[in-house]
């Protein structure tokens, strides 16, 4: 087998996207730590702030937790005073969740410092490199998500 057809075939693929992913993940996870979150409250606030007020469920879909994991996440948010949570003006049986002041205010300067540590992650890459690698990842992941069974 070639050096190139080694090097392209799937298993190699996965395993160099993989490890890349993991690093990636842990530049994010430290950026994150040092500012006194974990991942699973970062996410939720980052919502928060781009997405505004919305119900417990759509947070945990938009930021992939599962019902438990949300609640716990709101639970520990709410009682440091970042969010609270208010009756749902057209569904009773649901709740919003919303940033304090606090909340917004800490998530913000949270939001900024993660983006610039971010940054420095990806600053190997020039922008059409990021926006090819964006494109082939979306090409590669809606593939996926459709299942493994095709054949080209």
């Amino acid at each position: 087998m070639s050096n190139n057809r080694k090097d392209s075939n799937a298993t190699h693929v996965w395993l160099v996207l993989w490890k890349a992913a993991r690093a990636v993940e842990q530049n994010a996870t430290n950026s994150v730590s040092r500012l006194g979150l974990g991942l699973s409250d970062f996410a939720v606030l980052e919502a928060l702030l781009h997405k505004g007020p919305q119900p417990v469920n759509a947070i945990g879909k938009r930021i992939l937790l599962t019902s438990g994991s949300i609640t716990t996440a709101i639970d520990r948010l709410e009682s440091r005073k970042l969010v609270h949570r208010t009756p749902h003006p057209e569904d009773q049986r649901s709740r919003l969740v919303e940033l304090t002041e606090e909340g917004k205010r800490l998530i913000e300067c949270a939001f900024r410092q993660h983006a610039n540590d971010l940054e420095k992650t990806m600053a190997v890459l020039t922008p059409s490199e990021r926006l090819e690698l964006i494109r082939l990842l979306k090409k590669l992941g809606i593939f996926a998500a459709a299942g493994t069974n095709h054949r080209r």
